[in-house]
């Protein structure tokens, strides 16, 4: 899936007529790039954010107001995050709208729904990380409207074991927002443009 990526991203060849913007809008390669940016200005924060509950919010003040750049490089992460998710919703729409979710692409409309649903996951686990009065009370009503799901409870206890911002908590949050679920989203990106270029997709030549 590796070598297909690569393939995928830097093509031996690309028609000229491909290079024109059509129905696709090109987004699912925009929210791709917008994931590129999110794991790189990510790496970076990693090195100023403390995940503690006395520290968290404390780094970001220190990343803002004492850090060269470190204002423009968080306000990037979040606008790289909303860009995924808005991205991310209007492909999903697009594929809908054309009929690109039946056969024989079934298989890679569900590969696309778990990334839309992970995106929206990794941005709810990175909304806590500021622990500011924003991000606690955020967070603690989506805990509260996940217990009327079915396993909504033990959901919940698994994410939130102690309360919400707590040690144990924000600790949890913190590795399924920098580890977890960007593997997992990167896991299946590679799965989704490899089941493109098996399908050969909307260009016959791959």
């Amino acid at each position: 899936m590796l070598n297909e990526l690569a393939k995928h991203l830097f093509p031996r060849m690309i028609l000229s007529d491909n290079l024109r913007i059509r129905y696709t809008f090109c987004l699912g390669g925009l929210a791709f790039t917008c994931l590129i940016v999110l794991a790189g200005t990510g790496l970076l924060l990693l090195f100023y954010y403390s995940p503690s509950p006395g520290g968290a919010h404390a780094s970001i003040q220190f990343l803002e107001s004492a850090v060269w750049g470190g204002g423009y490089l968080r306000s990037l992460h979040r606008l790289a995050s909303h860009g995924l998710l808005i991205l991310v919703a209007f492909h999903t729409l697009r594929v809908i709208l054309t009929g690109a979710f039946q056969r024989p692409r079934k298989l890679n409309w569900v590969v696309g729904c778990l990334l839309l649903f992970l995106s929206v996951f990794e941005a709810y686990t990175g909304y806590l990380l500021p622990m500011d009065q924003l991000a606690y009370w955020a967070t603690q009503t989506g805990m509260e409207l996940l217990r009327a799901l079915p396993f909504g409870d033990a959901a919940r206890a698994v994410l939130v074991p102690d309360a919400v911002g707590g040690p144990l908590s924000l600790l949890r949050f913190f590795a399924l927002h920098v580890a977890v679920v960007p593997l997992v989203l990167f896991g299946l990106s590679m799965l989704h443009f490899f089941i493109i270029r098996r399908q050969k997709g909307l260009l016959p030549y791959l």
